[in-house]
């Protein structure tokens, strides 16, 4: 499942047949992320607009709520996903990049969304470990991931760390996702990488991609696993940009949290 954020689509691709993708919703507002909602039929909490929505049957948004509908600049929702206790993490940033107008919310399986970050300028991410109780998040405008504890019960955020920083004029971190051996692994923006990140934060692999702005990546499959990585067309005359890629790796992932509501 990925979604094209400006056309406000959620598409589906088939992992074992490459050709045209799916489209399993189509929205009137810009769309930064959704996790399945358990329980359900075709249905999805998603990021879109300027805040957080059930996707519905046939496409039908119902709104838990719009934060950023009162933010001073024009705002947008962008990457987001659900957590190992069924909670719904999402980030937003503003239209023209205004540094720190961005926030980090989380949403409880109650419904009620709560900003848990500010002074955010492009946010990606998050991604958490199996467990639950660390969270990598990304401001991609500031290239920098920080590291966090996250209480498993309230979904209270402490022990900021910096986990990596780049440097490079042309590098910045995007959407990530986690192996099964907790690995960090990172879509580098502007640099035709992905990137694999130890615990500790020292690099462990690249992988290139044959275009300049890989924008996630995910890890599917345990028998026989293969690496997707979604790419970005903005700006670019490259004939690849906004292409999606799959490759064989030796490394499994894990399956995609669903938001579990009361």
């Amino acid at each position: 499942m990925l979604v094209d954020i400006p056309t406000g689509r959620l598409l589906e691709a088939d992992p074992t047949n490459p050709g045209p993708l799916r489209q399993l919703a189509k929205l009137d507002v810009p769309l930064g992320a959704a996790a399945p909602l358990a329980g359900s039929n075709g249905e999805w909490i998603a990021a879109c607009g300027t805040g957080i929505a059930l996707i519905r049957a046939g496409g039908r948004l119902e709104w838990l709520d719009r934060p950023e509908d009162a933010n001073r600049v024009k705002m947008r929702m962008n990457d987001g996903c659900a957590d190992p206790s069924g909670r719904f993490w999402a980030g937003s940033m503003a239209f023209d990049f205004t540094p720190d107008a961005g926030s980090l919310y989380r949403v409880d399986r109650d419904g009620r969304v709560t900003r848990v970050l500010d002074g955010i300028t492009i946010a990606n991410g998050p991604v958490f470990d199996a467990a639950g109780t660390t969270m990598y998040f990304t401001d991609t405008a500031r290239g920098r991931i920080d590291r966090f504890k996250v209480d498993s019960e309230s979904g209270a955020l402490s022990d900021r760390t910096l986990f990596v920083q780049m440097t490079g004029r042309r590098e910045s971190p995007d959407g990530m996702a986690i192996d099964h051996e907790g690995q960090v692994w990172v879509a580098v923006w502007g640099a035709s990488e992905v990137r694999r990140y130890r615990p500790d934060g020292s690099l462990a692999e690249t992988i290139s991609v044959p275009t300049r702005q890989p924008s996630s990546v995910c890890l599917l499959g345990s028998d026989d696993p293969r690496m997707f990585v979604t790419t970005a067309a903005e700006g670019l005359k490259d004939e690849l940009g906004g292409a999606l890629f799959a490759m064989p790796t030796n490394v499994r992932g894990r399956p995609a949290n669903e938001f579990l509501p009361d």
